[in-house]
């Protein structure tokens, strides 16, 4: 209980990724039941390495419970998680990547920590296969809700893939809530390089289509130092001209860990939304 209600302490438990010589850093929770499958292989073929703690959590509980759906259960209830963690889908999906490299040009690459740790840059990602139902109870939820907030996550590997399912993309749009993109406030090393706050939701919306999410919240303190891993810099506040969607900007940093929100500020500048 004591670690459940300790939040800071929860958050990077679960970003926790183990070391590997070419891991590219950056948070990433997200999860499909495929990857449970490949986790429980690699895990044993080539060790740790590039795998989240939080994947693997959730793999050791639907190996003990005998169903993922299951395992989602009991996790919130051993983690005593406020409300319900809903998949996207039951079925085996697996998430897919086209990556530029130079010389090679396009390449494809399946796996979630494979795509993370296999460079270039992600020209799209998308799942196999691409019809998968959504969990009736997760598209039920988001017809239903005030709110839907979009991030903070790997933009390519956490937050995509749930809008990927057709029937979770449709029921948001077909929601009457307050529908909110979250922009990570710094770029992650095998994913977003280089990218601005208007870079993350133009890769969004190259995959989605515009006006999903008529709201962007984005940290608007660039005015902080730290010593980052390579390849992770602040997102620079950089949209184009006339965008699809309104721009809130605030103070989103995290000053122990500054490329990463503060969950206090962060839920405080979402509750102003409404």
């Amino acid at each position: 209980a004591a670690l459940a209600d300790d939040e800071a302490l929860m958050t990077q438990l679960f970003q926790y990724r183990f070391p590997s010589t070419s891991l590219r850093t950056g948070p990433s929770t997200e999860f499909t039941p495929s990857e449970a499958e490949g986790l429980r292989t690699s895990s044993s073929d080539s060790g740790l390495n590039g795998h989240s703690f939080g994947n693997l959590f959730i793999t050791a509980m639907a190996e003990v419970t005998g169903s993922f759906e299951r395992a989602l259960l009991e996790s919130g209830r051993v983690l005593a998680v406020q409300g319900r963690v809903l998949p996207s889908t039951l079925c085996d999906v697996t998430l897919m990547a086209d990556l530029r490299t130079e010389p090679v040009g396009i390449s494809r690459v399946a796996g979630q920590s494979s795509i993370i740790e296999a460079g270039g840059s992600i020209e799209r990602v998308y799942l196999e296969p691409d019809d998968a139902p959504a969990y009736p109870d997760a598209v039920r939820a988001l017809l239903e809700a005030d709110l839907i907030v979009a991030g903070p996550g790997s933009l390519y590997t956490s937050v995509l893939p749930n809008l990927l399912v057709p029937d979770v993309a449709r029921a948001v749009a077909a929601s009457r809530a307050l529908k909110v993109y979250v922009c990570n406030v710094a770029t992650q090393r095998g994913e977003t390089d280089g990218y601005s706050a208007g870079d993350h939701i133009a890769g969004l919306e190259a995959h989605v289509g515009e006006g999903l999410f008529p709201m962007v919240l984005v940290n608007d303190n660039l005015d902080v130092h730290f010593d980052a891993p390579p390849g992770v810099e602040l997102a620079p506040v950089d949209f184009p001209p006339h965008a699809a969607y309104r721009v809130i900007t605030a103070d989103l940093v995290d000053r122990a860990h500054p490329w990463r929100h503060d969950s206090d500020k962060l839920a405080r500048a979402v509750l102003r939304l409404l």
